[in-house]
């Protein structure tokens, strides 16, 4: 008896410390099955708990239920920024941040995305256990297409391609929830669901297109999020969908829940209910609206929403039981993320507690890992080989003219949150060049100060680009070429070029450094200006990045995830989301300033040996692209090698080129590479209306690899089969 009890109490003490415990309700026991423990939480909810549940923290005091609520995060942990998102009565709380998504995108690099998150979602949780500060739930990534470089939230996207959009949506999501089988480090939200591109009547408008495009196109991004990098929260955009708006559209459960699998937040944008009645002017009154939203899907509601519902439960257009079917989602959120759990299972559960006491964002890893993003994301777009003005040689300069009002200073934008510290290109360059070289600055042309000083100088770089706010109230932007939150371009040309003209007549050796948010029109620039260099805003480590990059450390390899064109024409309406209609690389015939894809380097590789291992590409099959990339120039590089495929006996309207394929890969000087490059039949199918389902056609495609969509090197053409 004695032994008996010996090894009763040995396999009990073995036990996890929540095995041990007794729990006052099911719900509480990580040993159960989530949905039984959801079942039966909500068993012991009362109806008002429930729907004050709704909101975007499902917290339920009485049962000692701690929910979390949500944070902004595109390209770092905003509890600060212009936006104020530290909350009410908090002192801003410094996190890391990053350069723009727009930036990011730039980088078409996977694994430098994904510890980005990764590293933001650390802080959003150190943040969270350690001052309290902030929630789990995380909005992003930006998983719209900016389709159109007038939409005025271009920055918070990764471009116009839906293939590169939704990879680097994957990789932000995975880095963001991280890699435990079992719990999630933060949870992605993604925005905003769905064919939110315009900001100019985004509350009323529609959004309108054929299903083709909707399947292909449109909805990429979000269903490569939520299928491969696991997310289980969206956001419902303000707009309608081909009349319906977003917010109460079937789209949201009868493709992403019931074919997607998405079963868990799936929350209103700011405001959007009440927009259903003011602005849509979709129902009578708010509890039909009120109704409709939660029957649609939506477990979570942006502004005030509770007399609504309680108004459409007492006429009966809502029941305890539509409540009970949507808070769910919420649930398994808040289950992943281990708010209903004892902390001993939970590895994030550690970040912030015990010995973990240094704020991530102080620490050298977190500093070195926005410096390599900044330098990752910026774009050589020229470099005269005959000025052979790049990269600079500090030991050969004896003065530098600054020149512009963007020159010294490092601007946020609305989804920020505010950085330890910032480095400006003023400050990047004179870090770099000490003080044996002489700087000389004017932010304009006031009293021919700019053109005096390129004079002197032995170079002048002009420091240009829109400011992320506009530097006004909001939905006020009185630049034409500038946009943001609520306002769309109405120019695409650069009301600064004016300055690099002055500057560049004064001195012809003048680099222009476009830092900003969209593609512009700087067809004079390109064509008089030996080198020209693309960032976008808001990195803490901007000026170093920059300088890295100007004066050789760093060799660039970021390419243009939009079509640059050289005139607003050029453009279909803003409101034609048909793109077929000669918009984006895929359908425009255009000739562009600069191409989808587009991005120099200080050295040149040259592409031989294109292989594929199967001249027929079936069904339910990948196939391995191989290409040997050589570095034919004296310093190291980086190349960005990009896979496009032609259709080319297709029954059915295809793109001019689509893009199936991308590696950024390091080669070093002299030196080669073979990159393997998966080319999945899956992505060559298209849907087919008739069938309601993604076909693969038989028939031919042309492999095209090279830089970019505009620079081809090697073609193949194979078989396809269903």
């Amino acid at each position: 008896m004695k032994k008996y009890l010996f090894y009763i109490v040995t396999f009990f003490s073995a036990l996890p410390l929540w095995a041990q415990q007794t729990f006052e309700y099911p719900f509480q026991d990580p040993s159960l099955d989530t949905e039984a423990r959801i079942d039966n939480l909500l068993s012991v909810m009362t109806l008002d708990e429930k729907i004050s549940a709704l909101s975007t923290n499902p917290s339920v005091p009485r049962l000692g239920v701690k929910g979390t609520g949500h944070v902004e995060g595109l390209h770092g942990l905003a509890l600060g920024g212009p936006a104020g998102w530290e909350g009410r009565n908090r002192e801003v709380q410094v996190t890391t941040t990053f350069p723009q998504a727009y930036g990011l995108g730039e980088t078409w690099d996977r694994e430098l995305i994904q510890k980005v998150a990764a590293a933001e979602g650390l802080e959003t949780r150190y943040a969270f256990q350690k001052y309290n500060h902030g929630g789990l739930v995380v909005r992003a990534p930006n998983a719209d297409l900016a389709r159109d470089p007038r939409w005025g939230r271009t920055e918070e996207s990764y471009g116009e391609d839906a293939f590169l959009a939704g990879e680097l949506t994957v990789a932000f999501v995975k880095g963001l929830q991280g890699d435990d089988p079992n719990y999630w480090q933060t949870a992605s939200l993604m925005k905003h669901f769905l064919a939110n591109s315009n900001e100019d009547g985004r509350t009323y408008t529609s959004s309108d297109f054929d299903e083709r495009l909707w399947r292909e196109y449109y909805a990429l991004p979000f269903k490569k999020g939520i299928l491969e990098g696991g997310s289980r929260a969206y956001m419902a955009a303000y707009n309608k969908v081909n009349g319906i708006p977003a917010t109460v559209h079937p789209m949201l459960k009868e493709i992403t829940v019931n074919e997607w699998g998405q079963n868990g937040i799936i929350c209103t944008d700011g405001g959007a209910f009440k927009l259903l009645l003011s602005d849509h002017k979709y129902y009578e009154d708010k509890y039909l609206g009120a109704a409709a939203v939660i029957k649609a899907g939506i477990n979570q509601f942006l502004d005030e929403y509770t007399e609504a519902v309680y108004g459409a439960i007492s006429n009966g257009y809502l029941t305890e039981a539509d409540i009970d079917e949507v808070l769910r989602g919420n649930y398994r959120v808040m289950l992943k993320l281990g708010m209903l759990d004892p902390s001993e299972e939970n590895p994030y559960t550690k970040i912030g507690s015990g010995k973990d006491t240094i704020d991530p964002w102080t620490t050298e890893a977190h500093k070195t890992l926005a410096l390599e993003a900044t330098r990752k994301s910026i774009v050589l777009l020229k470099n005269d080989t005959e000025e052979g003005l790049l990269p600079l040689n500090k030991n050969k300069i004896k003065s530098i003219a600054i020149i512009g009002k963007r020159a010294d200073e490092v601007l946020l934008d609305w989804y920020s949150g505010t950085p330890p510290y910032r480095v400006t290109p003023l400050e990047g360059i004179r870090n770099k060049v000490g003080e044996n070289v002489e700087i000389l600055i004017a932010k304009n042309n006031a009293d021919g100060k700019a053109a005096e000083i390129a004079a002197k100088a032995d170079v002048a770089i002009v420091l240009v680009g829109n400011h992320p706010v506009c530097d006004a109230g909001w939905a006020n932007c009185p630049v034409p070429s500038e946009g943001k939150e609520s306002v769309d371009r109405q120019s695409m040309e650069l009301e600064q070029e004016d300055l690099i003209k002055v500057v560049h007549q004064a001195n012809p050796k003048t680099i222009a450094v476009l830092i900003s948010t969209f593609p512009y029109a700087i067809n004079w620039t390109q064509e008089n200006v030996p080198a020209i260099v693309h960032m976008t805003q808001n990195s803490q480590e901007l000026g170093n990045g920059l300088a890295d990059v100007l004066f050789g450390d760093y060799n660039p390899a970021g390419r243009l995830t939009q079509t640059w064109v050289k005139s607003i024409t050029d453009l279909p309406p803003l409101m034609d989301y048909n793109i077929r209609n000669g918009r984006t690389y895929m359908y425009f015939e255009g000739d562009p300033l600069y191409a989808f894809g587009h991005g120099l380097s200080f050295t040149n590789f040259s592409y031989e040996n294109l292989h594929v291992n199967k001249n027929r590409l079936q069904d339910g099959e990948t196939a391995t692209v191989k290409v040997k990339i050589r570095n034919t120039g004296k310093i190291d590089g980086e190349e960005v090698v990009q896979l496009y495929v032609k259709h080319l006996n297709s029954s059915v309207e295809r793109p001019i080129k689509e893009l199936k394929g991308f590696r950024r890969i390091s080669i070093p000087a002299g030196k080669s590479v073979t990159v393997d490059l998966p080319l999945k039949a899956e992505d060559l199918k298209y849907w087919n209306i008739q069938k309601q389902e993604f076909e693969l056609e038989n028939g031919q495609i042309e492999i095209q690899v090279g830089g970019a969509s505009d620079k081809i090197v090697l073609t193949k053409t194979i078989s396809i089969q269903k």
